[in-house]
């Protein structure tokens, strides 16, 4: 696939040969081609969790779909927390059913015993935002549908605690999964569906002025960052899109869930954003409490790539506890 309708701004930064720019081939005139990818998975039963999944169509007319996990094991009596998770890939690459992913959610699906729906939701730069999160919405609202036991699908109408809803993702999924909870605030859909938290792994945000090591030691990597935005926004505005930096968000304080968990990794080029994701939810008005997790010597996404590493294993671990918190004896 190829167009020459990228923003001109966009094209005005390019050197004069192409690049792989997250994913895509980019030409100095715009051009830009999207390589077939072979590194997917396919729904099914996964040989080393048990876990099941699938993928469901939820909307004819986009081609949205999402991909369902159940543990292996279900117990008809329990229904089981639901977490609705959107992967990254900065808007224009990655989907729901990357290998990186479908492992990973295989093993989120069986460590914390919960539901899991992934969003496949519509890349830039041919849908540019804000195509994405009407996509993650439309999920959310495709996920509530199913509250009162009729949805269309079974999984979720049978095994689904819909009172128990987790947000989540990584990067640009995790800038999805704030501003989904800030819409379902705003929405009224938390009378609908209780979101219990939010999982925000390796925030993807920005804004038009560098903090801490953006200036220094991540100088050139937020100015890449700062170029994917505008090549999935282009009528956006800027680095400072209220969608983009969380801090310019009059809206901030509707979020719609009372605990977030914000994961960093400290060699990780968008640290320095989650940290001060942290910082702007605090004073932000928002009622509600927001965990750090950090990861020492890891790079952005580690755990995706190496799923059985010691900091991998520690940060599910984490996103298990947030999600099933163990309750006091007393």
């Amino acid at each position: 696939m190829a167009s020459a309708n990228l923003p001109s701004a966009f094209i005005s930064t390019l050197p004069r040969f192409p690049i792989n720019f997250n994913g895509l081939i980019i030409h100095s005139d715009g051009r830009y081609e999207r390589p077939i990818r072979n590194d997917t998975s396919p729904a099914g039963t996964d040989t080393l969790t048990g876990v099941h999944s699938k993928d469901v169509v939820i909307s004819h007319e986009s081609k949205v779909f999402v991909r369902l996990y159940i543990p292996k094991t279900i117990n008809p009596n329990r229904k089981l927390p639901t977490l609705v998770y959107y992967h990254g890939g900065a808007f224009v690459s990655d989907s729901a059913a990357s290998s990186t992913y479908h492992k990973t959610l295989n093993l989120i699906t069986t460590e914390s015993n919960v539901i899991v729906v992934s969003v496949n939701y519509r890349l830039a730069p041919e849908y540019p935002i804000p195509i994405a999160y009407e996509d993650s919405w439309e999920a959310i609202k495709w996920v509530a549908s199913h509250v009162r036991g009729n949805g269309q699908e079974s999984w979720l109408n049978d095994h689904a605690d819909l009172q128990n809803v987790f947000l989540a993702g990584d990067s640009a999924g995790a800038n999805i999964a704030h501003n989904m909870a800030i819409r379902v605030g705003l929405s009224g859909h938390e009378n609908v569906f209780n979101v219990s938290g939010v999982i925000m792994v390796h925030p993807y945000f920005g804004g038009e002025d560098p903090i801490g090591a953006e200036s220094t030691k991540f100088k050139r990597a937020k100015e890449n960052m700062d170029k994917l935005w505008l090549l999935a926004n282009p009528s956006g505005n800027g680095s400072d899109d209220p969608l983009f930096n969380p801090g310019m968000d009059p809206n901030i304080s509707a979020f719609g869930s009372s605990k977030i968990l914000v994961c960093v990794a400290e060699n990780d080029i968008v640290r320095e954003r989650g940290l001060n994701y942290k910082k702007v939810m605090e004073a932000s008005g928002w009622k509600g409490n927001v965990e750090l997790m950090e990861s020492k010597g890891e790079k952005h996404i580690f755990f995706l790539f190496d799923t059985s590493c010691e900091n991998s294993c520690l940060l599910r671990s984490r996103i298990c506890n947030f999600i099933n918190p163990i309750r006091s004896k007393a």
